[in-house]
């Protein structure tokens, strides 16, 4: 799915990862979950690339629906894979974590359990066998130059990336536009989120960027701006605030 020059989308609303594209080759946003590799695979041959152009694989942080195939293009390909050292033991599956599912509506939990099937997200992660570190500020040497922006209280290493080239900031889970327990649409806070305020106060970080768009790991692409995505999380977040 292109969505703009050089920025496309692989999968859909419910788990999504990206590829930012320049004549140097390919930087992959995220892995998804495992039965996305075919989806890269159609994608990469409809671009008339191949997976040899991946010169690197980004994660926004060290879930599960977020390596996929990561360690596939690592192991198999040589791709290097780069991902927040607060993330790092995560994303090797050296550490476990039990964050709070919170509101659920049975619809949209069962879609997104089923989806998760289907794709293979609910076996045991094939997790990294070596991840490079990247922390807040680096621009990394690939396709798009992405600057790496830290983002903690999803996870403790996660980041967001910033492509200036495609004009677009990618945050994994730092917000959603689909709450994938829910169904409720629109730029909100994510779910299973470890540390739900600090993932807010983290949003700030991104003002700077101006970026039009916003794409989450979860969720319909942003393309009102940054500055309206955040406004939009702070003001659902405070609503669930108030109600509580």
């Amino acid at each position: 799915m292109e969505l703009a020059p050089g920025l496309h989308r692989i999968g859909n609303d419910i788990v999504a990862a990206y590829l930012v594209m320049d004549p140097a080759g390919i930087t992959l946003i995220d892995a998804g979950v495992p039965g996305q590799w075919k989806d890269l695979k159609a994608e990469l041959t409809a671009l008339g690339r191949t997976l040899g152009d991946i010169r690197g694989v980004v994660l926004t942080h060290g879930d599960s629906d977020h390596i996929g195939f990561a360690e596939r293009l690592r192991r198999d390909h040589g791709v290097p894979v780069f991902v927040g050292a607060g993330d790092s033991a995560r994303a090797r599956g050296l550490e476990s974590t039990k964050p709070a599912w919170g509101p659920m509506k049975l619809g949209a939990t069962v879609q997104f359990i089923a989806y998760a099937i289907a794709k293979g997200g609910l076996k045991r992660p094939e997790y990294l066998a070596e991840v490079r570190h990247v922390a807040g500020g680096d621009v990394l040497d690939l396709p798009g130059q992405p600057r790496i922006i830290p983002m903690p209280g999803h996870s403790p290493g996660s980041i967001a990336i910033h492509v200036p080239s495609v004009d677009a900031v990618f945050v994994g889970d730092a917000l959603t536009t689909r709450h994938v327990l829910t169904g409720r649409r629109g730029p909100q806070p994510a779910p299973f989120t470890d540390d739900p305020v600090e993932a807010i106060a983290s949003l700030e970080r991104l003002r700077g960027t101006n970026a039009r768009w916003v794409l989450p790991g979860h969720g319909t692409p942003w393309s009102d701006g940054v500055a309206a995505a955040i406004d939009a999380v702070e003001r659902v977040a405070s609503e669930g605030s108030a109600a509580r």
